[in-house]
């Protein structure tokens, strides 16, 4: 097959190891935009590989498909992304990424601590959140979030 052939839709399957339907799903919510062949046929860019593989990946770190989108929406169309492309993406990625590793190591170094929750059932609780203080700070487990008991 010529490169200018295009992928069918099995070959991007094996390629990415994804089930043809999820490529579907994909496409439908608009991340991939294949074109149809004299035939009918839908055929995908090369470059979809690289797209269908940010999409999984981004998916493990936890990046919901319409933060996924937005960022393959400003790619250019009809030319494979470039270094810079990828790097403004992974900049821009990074804080958030940062972000979650700082609440993960926080998590980490201090779930058996108090989190701020309110639930107050801890004997630890009493003293890390008497009467729940974190309550003041707003929903959620404060301090885990980054509030400070302070």
């Amino acid at each position: 097959m010529a490169v200018n052939d295009g992928l069918s839709i099995g070959a991007l399957a094996r390629r990415t190891g994804l089930a043809v339907s999820a490529i579907r799903y994909y496409e439908a919510q608009g991340l991939i935009k294949p074109w149809r062949n004299g035939g009918g046929q839908r055929r995908f860019e090369r470059a979809d590989l690289r797209r269908l593989s940010f999409v999984m990946i981004a998916q493990q770190f936890g990046f919901t498909l319409p933060q996924i989108k937005a960022e393959l929406d400003l790619l250019p169309g009809g030319r494979t992304p470039t270094k810079a492309d990828w790097a403004r993406i992974s900049e821009g990625f990074r804080a958030a990424l940062d972000s979650r590793i700082a609440t993960l190591t926080k998590l980490r170094d201090n779930l058996d601590g108090c989190i701020g929750c309110g639930c107050l059932s801890l004997e630890a609780c009493a003293l890390y959140n008497p009467v729940d203080k974190a309550a003041t700070k707003g929903p959620g487990p404060r301090y885990l979030m980054g509030d400070s008991p302070e």
